[in-house]
């Protein structure tokens, strides 16, 4: 019977001692964890006299597979360890690049009217360590900038950043270096100047040829000052005008009341559907009008008008005989 009981004892003793060593053993390995920061620093307000706002739309375009942050460990034949992310990198992006765009003084969701929209696809997020290398960091994405009618300004352009560091494959704060480095170099990949070319109005609507008149005022054209003078012998007779047009893309309009003759003004456009390009289509049609004289009229081409920044006429009214 003793025997029995010392037998009975070892074995508890033997679960008591794997179990401890099991729990022992858990304990000692804890998940490596990768934190992902911003290391780069913007340029100050560098585009703070921008007249747009932008609108920042990211999408991740990764596959299954690269959507491992940890994407190779050579020294693990079988599997890749697993790692704690922290946050993760679609979060991260989202509020890096925003902090990082308004750093630089971009307008970041201004007038959802006017704002250009930045599309931002993230193609590439991962780390990797490689055996006589070290941890290798790459990321990559793909961008394009539309303006506020959905038009392509900026074709989609891919950018990349990549970064190595030196390190035995348990170090993770290097890993960490090693992708918050390439994501630094990603982000200073990015043509930014080009990208702040497109937010800021053209200084005359020859520079944006194509770009039509929508009411918003955020065409070059819209802010074209064009000097008035109309003036008539005698005077005090009134003067109308109104909008000739032979291209679709601008209606013709009746004719409007101004005010009576010596008449100046200056006066910005607003002609809907209007664009340097088709400005040559469409002409300005002037009207004078006197009680006991007979109405005249003068007919000038916007575009000439538009270049000149200016509309001038003089009419000397004929007394009707009859």
């Amino acid at each position: 019977m003793k025997v029995v009981y010392r037998i009975l004892a070892s074995c508890i003793i033997l679960c008591a001692v794997i179990a401890v060593s099991g729990c022992s053993s858990s304990r000692s390995v804890p998940t490596p964890s990768i934190n992902l920061v911003l290391t780069s620093n913007a340029f100050e307000n560098r585009f703070a006299q921008l007249d747009y706002g932008v609108r920042l739309n990211f999408r991740d375009a990764r596959n299954e597979y690269r959507k491992r942050l940890l994407l190779k460990h050579d020294q693990y034949v079988s599997s890749t360890p697993t790692v704690q992310v922290n946050p993760d990198v679609m979060s991260f992006v989202r509020e890096s690049m925003r902090r990082y765009m308004r750093t630089m003084g971009f307008n970041l969701d201004a007038d959802i009217a006017t704002d250009y929209m930045m599309i931002v696809d993230i193609t590439e997020y991962n780390v990797s360590y490689i055996s006589g290398i070290g941890w290798s960091g790459v990321v990559a994405m793909e961008i394009e900038v539309r303006d506020s009618d959905n038009q392509l300004v900026y074709p989609s352009t891919p950018i990349s950043g990549r970064a190595t560091v030196a390190a035995n494959g348990s170090n993770y704060a290097s890993a960490s270096y090693a992708i918050n480095r390439a994501y630094a170099n990603a982000l200073e990949d990015i043509d930014w100047d080009r990208i702040a070319y497109y937010l800021k109005r053209a200084d005359s609507p020859a520079q944006e040829a194509n770009k039509q008149v929508d009411g918003d005022g955020e065409t070059a054209l819209e802010h074209t000052v064009l000097n008035w003078e109309v003036t008539s012998r005698p005077a005090g007779a009134d003067v109308y005008w109104r909008i000739i047009s032979s291209t679709p893309d601008v209606k013709n309009s009746n004719k409007n009341y101004k005010s009576t003759t010596p008449y100046e003004s200056t006066e910005t456009f607003d002609i809907k559907g209007l664009t340097y390009n088709n400005s040559g289509n469409v002409q300005i049609e002037i009207l004078c009008e006197k009680p006991g004289y007979l109405p005249q009229k003068k007919v000038f081409n916007l575009r000439t008008a538009i270049d000149q920044k200016s509309i001038n006429a003089h009419f000397t009214l004929v007394k009707d005989e009859y």
